[in-house]
């Protein structure tokens, strides 16, 4: 049986145990520090007169690893404003990074034009925790996934656990990472300014070698025929991304709430397309389309025996088409139509102005203010639609007028002072049959609002039933029409002449006496014809009208 045995020589079973008396404290160490306001790690140290339990803990590499020695003390005067404020590594070196620039060779197998490839990258070496990573710029179009090659870390040195610092990088030196051998060949200004600094002499910097697969694209391609000037690979190659842009206005102003907007055009060098934009302006009120028209090629010139086509519904092919639209046809401070619309050219950007410069030395780019005109509302008058049949002439047109129609105004004056009074007149039917010859009807003009009624008196054994004949209306004269509108008044109604109501012809036989008197009470706006014809009736008999029914009137005693 093996035993445990404490410091003092037992072994560490119940009973043979007891409290250490010489342990001054009994809390857990502190790890970290604080020196000027820094967070750092705690280093054990023995002092004098520390217990020897303390002591025990620590491991034998620690021990020696220790200075044991004492240091002699000085009493010597010295200046206190000399001393620096201690600042740690990672907050004096933040944000402090030595660039290297390198390259290295990648083989390149079953390639009949290529062996290797020279790939340049950049090392970074973060001075905060001697961390390194490695990128490679991106090339364009080079097919190669490139960017970051290596993350931000402590790089391998060697099998034994070292790793690369800052004292181990240097100019014109190999640095194999994982496998790849990189070639250092310069630094930036700050790297050796830091490496002088330190006292670390540079090497002669190196260039960068080409790359053979590089330097053989780079040779012009032999040709033993003429050249083509509409080599489309060659206009990809040459003219990619160069886009001619400009500046004018859009005339709307024609179409219906029509204005003039600004607009951008692009044209597109590469295959002759052309881009229209409509710029958006705050608080416009339009709908967000930037796109006013799509990228396309736009036709200038059309051949003469498809004019007749139906153009806005069939697309035009390139058969049908004789010239489209080219560079030289963008002029500044001049209108072009494109697709049914009139654009004004008025300025261009830096590269449009370059490229006319070189290429059309002849056209001269005189750019034109951009002044929008405000339109001018047309002089139109509203067009009343024609009347449709339902309801009154006055609540039809209240539809036209507004969007929610309201009543028609009424006069309140007239109908205040008019109220309850009517003028009765009594008709015959004129009609080809002989049955209507005997009905009698009592027509009924309401001063209040010009509205008739008629009412058909009953007579028995006739056939025919009585009552109201027609409700309260303005009935229009046959003469009028339904956009100048004629009602009937008083001062149309003589005796013996003839009213038309919606087809029926009746015939003015009588009146009653307050007509006669309330014609004469306004004879200044009747007509001499029409009081006489009443005098005339009412001076050879005499009535006696009483009432019969509510809107009937009884026939004079001569007539009964």
């Amino acid at each position: 049986m093996s035993w445990n045995w404490n410091s003092h020589g037992l072994p560490f079973l119940p009973g043979y145990s007891f409290q250490d008396v010489t342990k001054p404290a009994f809390h857990r160490p502190q790890t970290l520090g604080y020196k000027n306001g820094y967070a750092l790690p705690r280093r054990p140290t023995i002092g004098i007169g520390q217990s020897p339990l303390l002591s025990a803990q620590l491991r034998l590499q620690e021990l020696n690893q220790l200075p044991l020695q004492e240091h002699e003390a000085s009493y010597d005067t010295y200046d206190i404003s000399q001393c620096e404020d201690f600042i740690p590594a990672h907050v004096a070196l933040d944000k402090k990074v030595l660039r290297f620039y390198a390259y290295f060779t990648e083989d390149v197998l079953y390639s009949p034009e290529e062996h290797y490839r020279i790939r340049s990258v950049v090392i970074h070496y973060f001075l905060e925790d001697d961390t390194m990573c490695i990128i490679e710029p991106a090339v364009e179009n080079s097919g190669i996934p490139q960017g970051k090659r290596i993350k931000r870390q402590r790089l391998p040195k060697n099998e034994f656990g070292e790793y690369y610092t800052w004292i181990d990088l240097n100019v014109a030196m190999d640095m194999e990472v994982y496998g790849v051998k990189y070639r250092i060949i310069d630094c930036d200004s700050f790297t050796k300014e830091f490496l002088a600094s330190e006292g670390i002499i540079l090497n002669v910097p190196e260039s960068m070698p080409s790359d053979p697969y590089t330097t053989h694209r780079t040779k012009p391609i032999p040709c033993f025929t003429m050249p083509s000037k509409c080599d489309p690979a060659n206009k990809f190659l040459t003219m990619d991304r160069k886009v001619l842009r400009f500046f004018g206005l859009w005339d709307d102003s024609q179409s219906l709430f029509g204005d003039t907007h600004p607009v951008t055009i692009h044209y597109y060098l590469v295959d002759d397309t052309v881009e229209v934009r409509e710029v958006q302006e705050s608080n416009s009120g339009r709908d967000p389309f930037p796109i006013l028209m799509r990228r396309q090629r736009l036709p200038k010139k059309t051949k003469t025996h498809i004019s007749s086509f139906p153009t806005c519904v069939l697309e035009v092919s390139k058969d049908e088409v004789e010239e489209y639209y080219s560079p030289r046809d963008f002029q500044l401070g001049q209108k072009i139509t494109m697709l049914g619309r009139c654009f004004l050219l008025c300025d261009c950007d830096d590269f449009t102005q370059q490229y006319y410069q070189s290429h059309y030395p002849d056209m001269e780019l005189n750019p034109v203010e951009m002044t929008r005109q405000e339109p001018q509302p047309a002089d139109k008058k509203k067009e009343v639609p024609p009347y449709n049949g339902f309801g009154t002439l006055e609540d039809s047109l209240q539809n036209c007028l507004s969007l929610v129609p309201v009543p028609p105004k009424k006069n309140l004056v007239k109908q205040l002072e008019n109220n309850n009074k009517v003028l009765r007149y009594r008709a015959k039917l004129e009609s080809q049959f002989e049955v209507d010859e005997d009905r009698t009807f009592v027509l009924s003009y309401y001063l209040a609002n010009d509205m008739i009624s008629i009412y058909e008196k009953s007579s028995r054994n006739s056939g025919i039933i009585g009552g109201k004949f027609l409700e309260k209306t303005r009935i229009p004269k046959p003469d009028s029409s339904t956009e100048n509108p004629q009602f009937y008044s008083p001062t149309d109604f003589a005796i013996g002449s003839t009213v038309e109501v919606f087809g029926h012809r009746f015939v003015l036989t009588d009146a009653d006496r307050y007509v006669l008197t309330y014609l004469e009470s306004i004879q200044s706006q009747v007509p001499t014809e029409i009081l006489n014809s009443l005098r005339r009736r009412f001076g050879l008999d005499t009535y006696t009208i009483e009432k019969h029914g509510e809107d009937a009137v009884v026939e004079p005693s001569s007539l009964n």
